[in-house]
């Protein structure tokens, strides 16, 4: 089940009416609208997975849609990053199957390509940095484009938040 801040819980299957009711609105503002997925995670006495799907129309604002998920402990910084990696690319490809699957979405769906956000960096005191280039192929490989710190956003900041 996704919550959304604007509309309330949902099930996946109402995202893509809402991503396309977002860009037949903002289609008006002549630039970019970018649909987004990225995902963090926390560490109680399990860990919180936070998938993020972002919808951002450049200079005027966005909407977002989120699912919390809970599971055993994970403490390997690398494994984490594979379980979010996974988990976002769960959610794009549900995204797309969708948006694939009926014409209404077509137009929507060939000029919004779906990127990933990746809660990874290079900072050179960081954990995370020599698993970027194993993580960004794995999601190029699967046909999006990724970001990373301190361009992953979605990731890093909204999953991030949620995930508190």
């Amino acid at each position: 089940m996704f919550k959304s801040p604007t509309y309330g819980k949902m099930d996946i299957s109402e995202i893509p009416d809402r991503i396309l009711m977002f860009y037949q609105k903002h289609m008006e503002y002549d630039t970019p609208i970018h649909i987004i997925v990225g995902t963090d995670s926390q560490n109680f006495d399990h860990t919180k997975l936070v998938s993020v799907i972002a919808v951002v129309c450049e200079g005027h604002g966005g909407i977002f849609f989120y699912e919390i998920t809970r599971q055993p402990l994970v403490r390997d910084v690398r494994t984490k990053l594979h379980i979010e990696t996974d988990d976002s690319l769960r959610v794009a490809e549900e995204l797309v199957r969708m948006m694939e699957s009926d014409e209404k979405y077509e137009e929507m769906y060939l000029n919004c390509p779906i990127a990933i956000h990746v809660d990874a960096g290079n900072s050179t005191n960081g954990k995370t940095r020599e698993l970027i280039p194993e993580l960004v192929g794995w999601i190029r490989a699967c046909g999006y484009d990724c970001q990373i710190k301190p361009d992953s956003f979605v990731a890093s900041t909204i999953a991030d938040r949620i995930t508190k």
